[in-house]
């Protein structure tokens, strides 16, 4: 430890301290945060499991105004939810194309609004370089993050909270919102659909339906399209339901193609996919009386909208990643040995052991149990 008689010779107050003790002057008490962001842009079935940060941190600062960093095309996803004072549309396609093109002022501008605003504290629940960058920018006094935060954004932060990474995504991030002072002991994960989107659902979809959601981002967490397909025939035959409604992106009708013949000919099966907005898709899922869905934004709708729900999971781990408290709606067959990624094409592997029978009697019983009234 060195001579402590040398102790004597340094200044009562180390040059070394003096930074720290700065910023901790100018760190507010909890209690006074009144301009609060939250940052998690992306992607939309993370945005949808990431609102009750939201909901914890109006909790704890019921008079704050709370804005939400998020993709521009997600907006719709988190606009109605009463917590929320303001989305702030991040286009990361623009402002990319623009900075390839050495046009930076765009950006800046953004960012130096974001400075503007003056917010007291900042959450970055994505925890990437990006994300980083971005809390960094506001200069709020406090910015939150994780510890061991992905490409080294934790170097943005000045509060770094230890949130292990066996814990579930939505508990990992609940863990930023607990380090603020919010009880995270009864999350929330509602979710909020438009009255006008609800009103057109019902005039359009007044009877008992299904919501089938079968594509996904990586074709390794597919479900094969002819065992989705075989799967609506028979269920659309049952009596508990009276419609099947076909959902999924403007992009992704080739892979639904023998599902989508089968709507064609059916008039109880209707084909919506790559014709709903986000704020359909939510009203859709928000009136379901069962959700089908191969890891996708679907699943995570349906949990924020307490539908009843069948998760088909492949190469995805459900205690991580999986929809919330809802691994009892999990079908997944992995082997110890299983080596597979879920951006790896030969993952279809794990999805190809799902069964239709044993899909099929899940939804049954699902749809035996009394119809629960939707929320929100």
């Amino acid at each position: 430890m060195g001579n402590p008689k040398n102790l004597q010779h340094l200044p009562r107050r180390c040059t070394l301290t003096r930074p720290i003790a700065r910023l901790q002057a100018t760190i507010p008490p909890v209690s006074d945060h009144k301009r609060i962001l939250l940052i998690r842009p992306s992607a939309l079935g993370d945005v949808c499991r990431s609102v009750c940060v939201l909901a914890a941190l109006k909790q704890r600062f019921p008079d704050a105004q709370i804005d939400w960093m998020v993709q521009d095309t997600f907006v719709e996803a988190i606009t109605h939810h009463p917590a929320l004072h303001n989305p702030i549309p991040f286009n990361r396609k623009l402002f990319g194309k623009q900075c390839k093109k050495g046009r930076f002022l765009p950006l800046l501008r953004w960012l130096r609004q974001l400075k503007h605003t003056r917010y007291d504290l900042v959450i970055d629940a994505q925890g990437l370089a990006r994300s980083g960058f971005f809390t960094w920018a506001t200069r709020a006094p406090v910015r939150v993050g994780y510890r061991d935060a992905q490409e080294n954004a934790w170097i943005f932060l000045n509060k770094r909270v230890d949130a292990p990474r066996t814990l579930h995504t939505v508990d990992r991030m609940l863990k930023l919102a607990e380090s603020v002072g919010a009880d995270i002991s009864k999350p929330d994960m509602r979710l909020y659909a438009g009255d006008d989107e609800r009103s057109q659902v019902i005039i359009e979809y007044p009877e008992r339906y299904a919501v089938i959601a079968p594509t996904s981002r990586w074709a390794g967490k597919c479900w094969p399209i002819e065992r989705f397909t075989e799967l609506t025939q028979r269920l659309i035959a049952r009596p508990e339901i009276d419609r099947i409604l076909i959902v999924g992106g403007p992009g992704e009708r080739l892979s639904c193609a023998p599902l989508l013949e089968l709507a064609e000919n059916h008039p109880h099966i209707t084909d919506r996919v790559g014709s709903t907005s986000i704020a359909q898709l939510l009203a859709i899922i928000s009136r379901a009386q069962l959700v089908v869905a191969n890891d996708s934004a679907a699943i995570h709708m349906a949990v924020g909208f307490d539908r009843p729900l069948i998760a088909l999971l492949g190469p995805t781990e459900p205690s991580l990643v999986g929809p919330y408290h809802h691994d009892h709606d999990v079908i997944r067959h992995a082997n110890d040995d299983d080596t597979f990624h879920f951006r790896d094409h030969k993952s279809v592997e794990m999805m190809d052991r799902i069964t239709t029978d044993e899909v099929f009697d899940a939804c049954i019983e699902r749809l035996s149990v009394p119809i629960r009234n939707p929320v929100n």
